[in-house]
């Protein structure tokens, strides 16, 4: 079992994180979210690829023929669907904002503070 899964999708998940952290726009936030979150289906995948496997449809092939995890599979699916959800809900969210403050910059939104 290869390590490269892993680290590429930790260096995703910092890569994304770095973004969130030092950005100064609330559009620019959530799509660094978004690439936070896409560190998940590398690391999903990575814990249910086994090498030398097909994939797991035994419509023409024997049952004993090794395939990779049809489950973590589906959880991938489900995690891209998730987070496209994710992503439209926040930037409806940060378009409200802009209406309704006139920016995007979350230092100048000092209405918000509590």
């Amino acid at each position: 079992m290869s390590t490269l899964p892993f680290l590429v999708a930790g260096w995703i998940f910092l890569v994304g994180l770095y973004g969130m952290v030092t950005s100064r726009d609330l559009i620019h936030t959530v799509g660094c979210l978004s690439v936070t979150q896409s560190s998940t289906y590398v690391l999903l995948l990575g814990v249910g690829y086994r090498d030398g496997a097909g994939a797991p449809v035994f419509a023409d092939v024997s049952v004993r023929t090794p395939v990779v995890d049809p489950v973590v599979q589906a959880m991938a699916l489900t995690d891209v669907v998730v987070g496209a959800t994710v992503t439209a809900l926040l930037l409806a969210l940060v378009l409200q904002i802009r209406k309704r403050h006139g920016t995007v910059d979350p230092d100048r939104l000092g209405e918000l503070r509590g």
